[in-house]
C-alpha cells in the first residue's frame, strides 16, 4: 500500500492538503504519482491567482500522460514551489515534501478524506 501521512487530509482526486502557518499546502498523494509514472513537466497557477475547490488548478505531465490537479480549497494562490519548474522529478521523488502551492483558503476543505479513509479509497481503485 502506497505511504499515507496520518497527518494528512485528502480529496478524492488524490490531492493531500496540510494546514501549515495559516495556510492551506497541497501536493499530489504517492498514490497519485506511482499511478502517473515519471513526471516531466507540471503546470502550476501564479501567485495571487484564485482557485477553486473541486476545480483544476495545475496540470501534471508523465510519460503516460497528461492529468489536472484539482483544489481542495478555495482562496488565492499565496505560493508557488517554483523548484518544481526546473525539477518535476522532485514529485518522483518526495511526493509529500513536493508541495505545488499555498492557498489562503477562503473554505472547501469539509468534505477531506483522513488517512484511514484515504487508504480505503486506494485499496478499493487497486482492487
Amino acid at each position: 500500500m502506497a505511504n499515507i501521512p496520518s497527518e494528512l487530509k485528502y480529496t478524492k482526486s488524490h490531492e493531500w492538503l496540510k494546514q501549515e502557518d495559516g495556510l492551506s499546502v497541497i501536493g499530489l498523494t504517492q498514490f497519485a504519482v506511482d499511478a502517473l509514472g515519471d513526471i516531466v513537466f507540471i503546470g502550476l497557477p501564479e501567485e495571487g491567482d484564485s482557485v477553486t475547490a473541486g476545480a483544476s488548478f495545475a496540470d501534471v505531465e508523465s510519460v503516460k500522460a497528461v492529468s489536472d490537479v484539482f483544489s481542495p480549497v478555495s482562496g488565492r494562490v499565496a505560493e508557488v514551489n517554483r523548484e518544481l519548474g526546473d525539477s518535476p522529478e522532485k514529485l518522483n521523488q518526495d511526493p509529500y515534501g513536493a508541495w505545488l502551492i499555498k492557498v489562503e483558503a477562503e473554505g472547501g476543505a469539509e468534505e477531506l478524506l483522513d488517512a484511514a479513509a484515504y487508504e480505503a479509497l486506494c485499496a478499493q481503485e487497486e482492487a
